[in-house]
């Protein structure tokens, strides 16, 4: 099967189980940041020579994509989704960020005031992940509003996730 479907050339996508929607459907924008901080996870990871920060990122990933899963698959469809075994966010994911927030306050002075990005390479990488993940956060947020999702669990994992970037960041600025 070819990548090239041309079936979202009159502007709609699928979502799991083929219900097609609008490429600019808020379920469609949720899911779509939700990639977009795993791509710049992708090129922090890269850029990062820090053992512990690579492998957390790693991990990081691995979530997103439960996460990216659940968030492109209709409500209605959740539970054909959990049957079929698909990938969905480890209800331990939010504890591990927190563990590894707390250990990373316990690892650094904390800055005074505000911290400006771009102190070294790797650091910055991380502060446009963390930036992406708080758009991904107000998308999720969206989709919760409205009530078209009952995505809480990912809310707080979103939240906690772009503390332990920023709190990365300001530890590669003193290493890297």
């Amino acid at each position: 099967m070819s990548i090239v479907t041309k079936t979202g050339d009159a502007g709609t996508t699928g979502l799991m189980y083929n219900r097609r929607v609008s490429k600019c459907d808020s379920r469609v924008e949720a899911y779509g940041t939700v990639d977009e901080l795993n791509a710049a996870l992708g090129v922090a990871r890269a850029s990062v020579r820090r053992e512990t920060v690579c492998r957390h990122l790693e991990l990081v990933q691995a979530d997103l994509v439960g996460l990216m899963g659940e968030l492109a698959t209709h409500p209605d469809d959740l539970e054909r989704y959990a049957r079929d075994g698909y990938q969905r966010l480890d209800p331990g994911a939010v504890s591990r960020i927190e563990s590894w927030a707390s250990e990373a306050e316990t690892q650094q002075a904390m800055p005074q005031g505000w911290a400006t990005p771009g102190n070294s390479p790797a650091a910055a990488t991380l502060d446009v992940a963390r930036t992406v993940c708080r758009r991904a956060e107000r998308r999720v947020c969206a989709l919760l509003e409205a009530g078209q999702s009952d995505c809480g669990p990912m809310l707080i994992y979103l939240n906690r996730l772009s503390d332990l970037l920023w709190l990365h960041a300001r530890q590669l600025e003193r290493v890297e």
